[in-house]
């Protein structure tokens, strides 16, 4: 799938975003579909879609209430926390305590995303958590193992992190970055899909968050 990118002066603007009825779906989740009720070919006043769709699938945010039945809701979610400073790091591989602590310092923005095939642990939540960080995006569409996602989300939504799923980076240069990642505003729901960017001066992203796990590769 491609990024788009966007110039704007001296602003480059990375959407980070699936499209939404081709995008990738977690297994079991029902897949989006559109279904058009009105139509202007048709003679009708103007076109009117009708959409259904599960509040996970592509790019979306989980909220606390996704595992904990008294969790807040999407709605409630700070949106301080899904708009800011974000840092993009490469990393392929399951993430663990001692690689949060080789690729976050006192220097790294509070909202991380993780570019490649990164599969966050228990014990890589657990250390996320220790620097108090914010908001955590992978590529995936969860952000713990496929075959067990429930310990890594109780841990960080314990916390309140924000979890950005099913994002899409391979376009976009390891670096810092102002995120625009609002979800929308859906009452009472555990998540929802957002429109999500990256936005960056000059287009001049510097390297410096770049990990891999042992034996894996950084994605370029």
């Amino acid at each position: 799938m491609t990024t788009n990118v966007l110039s704007l002066k001296n602003l480059k603007i990375y959407d980070i975003t699936q499209e939404l009825f081709t995008c990738c779906v977690f297994p079991g989740d029902p897949v989006p579909r559109k279904k058009q009720i009105l139509s202007i070919e048709k003679g009708d006043m103007c076109n009117l879609t009708e959409l259904s769709l599960c509040a996970h699938n592509g790019t979306h945010m989980d909220a606390p209430s996704h595992f904990y039945q008294d969790g807040k809701t999407i709605d409630e979610t700070a949106l301080e926390k899904v708009i800011g400073e974000a840092a993009v790091i490469a990393f392929d591989g399951e993430l663990k305590d001692g690689d949060v602590e080789r690729v976050i310092n006192e220097d790294t923005p509070k909202r991380i995303l993780f570019k490649g095939r990164t599969v966050i642990t228990p014990e890589g939540a657990k250390a996320l958590n220790r620097h108090g960080i914010l908001l955590v995006g992978v590529e995936s569409q969860t952000v713990g193992p496929e075959d067990a996602p429930k310990d890594v989300h109780l841990e960080l939504l314990g916390k309140e992190v924000v979890l950005l799923e099913g994002i899409r980076l391979s376009q976009v240069p390891e670096g810092t970055y102002f995120l625009n990642a609002a979800p929308l505003k859906l009452g009472g729901c555990d998540g929802a899909p957002c429109r999500a960017v990256l936005i960056h001066d000059n287009g001049s992203c510097q390297g410096t968050f770049s990990a891999s796990a042992p034996g894996g590769e950084n994605n370029g």
